[in-house]
């Protein structure tokens, strides 16, 4: 048998792909090592055994030049990776050489936090003393006040609630203790007040629940904050996220303490949290040069 081309890896490869992957994947990987074999034969290569880490890096060179947007050159990227894991298999080549390769930088995604003032009037502004209006309240005052996940506050449980604090369950099953703002402690006070009313299942152990009485889901609160915005005449679109990241960029304005702010959003790695509050880098330098022994300049004798 004669020795397959590129081009014919490449149609093997998307064969014994297609037995376990959906019709999407396929189509995607094909458009992918299309593009592959496209560049190759220009050059006039066909042997799938000159796929180097030098010619793969070209290849997602030339694409970047050409307009292909990050998020593209990742998914070319993973499918020459997978299409090179058929190729060691198959004895083609030794070793996979996108490994060497980095992941193209995908852009961010972050939300802006929203301004101090604007937060602090919002939050301000009078509701109608229902039940389920102190309720709101309590969710939107703890959200800035701990910086929780959505998930986080969902789960939470009565039990959670401490004089000072809140246990939440974070990413990875990992507990963490968070501190409670003196006007978030007191918004779920009135709410613990009024929570019985709503409650008429004793064995509802949730800390937020609906007019039904049972524990509020995710979509249900991400609702409620999208129209309080509306509601409360916050010029911009309000969700759980963006409160949580109010409350890192704002707590970090304030304190500079990053590791603190690590802690507080159960962050595991610092280089999270850095990217997570969009870290004021001149500031932080600033603090150093004037803190560190041997940043500080010392005057040039004449």
């Amino acid at each position: 048998m004669p020795n397959r081309t590129l081009a014919d890896q490449v149609e093997r490869y998307l064969s014994i792909l297609s037995a376990h992957a959906s019709a999407a994947t396929v189509a995607a990987y094909r458009q992918d090592l299309a593009a592959l074999c496209r560049f190759t034969e220009q050059r006039g290569i066909a042997d799938p055994t000159d796929l180097d880490t030098a010619l793969l890096r070209a290849f997602l060179g030339a694409e970047r030049s050409r307009g292909l947007a990050p998020r593209s050159l990742a998914r070319r990227r993973a499918a020459l990776s997978r299409f090179a894991d058929y190729l060691v298999k198959e004895d083609i080549l030794a070793d996979n050489p996108v490994g060497l390769l980095r992941t193209p930088k995908q852009p961010s995604h972050l939300p802006k936090p929203v301004d101090v003032d604007a937060l602090a009037r919002f939050l301000d502004t009078p509701h109608d003393g229902s039940p389920l209006a102190i309720r709101d309240q309590a969710m939107l005052e703890l959200f800035y006040s701990s910086g929780l996940r959505l998930a986080e506050l969902a789960a939470l449980d009565l039990g959670h609630l401490t004089a000072n604090h809140v246990r939440v369950m974070g990413k990875g099953s990992k507990p963490r203790q968070v501190p409670v703002g003196r006007r978030a402690h007191q918004a779920l006070a009135e709410w613990l007040a009024c929570r019985g009313g709503l409650a008429p299942d004793e064995g509802e152990s949730a800390l937020f629940i609906g007019q039904r009485g049972k524990r509020l889901g995710h979509r249900a609160i991400q609702k409620r904050l999208a129209q309080l915005s509306i509601e409360r005449g916050l010029p911009e679109h309000l969700h759980p996220h963006r409160l949580r990241h109010s409350f890192a960029s704002h707590l970090l304005e304030s304190s500079q303490d990053l590791r603190a702010v690590q802690e507080l959003l159960g962050h595991a790695n610092l280089s999270t949290t850095q990217v997570y509050t969009r870290l004021d880098w001149q500031h932080l330098a600033e603090s150093y040069d004037a803190a560190h022994p041997r940043a500080k300049r010392r005057p040039v004798r004449s």
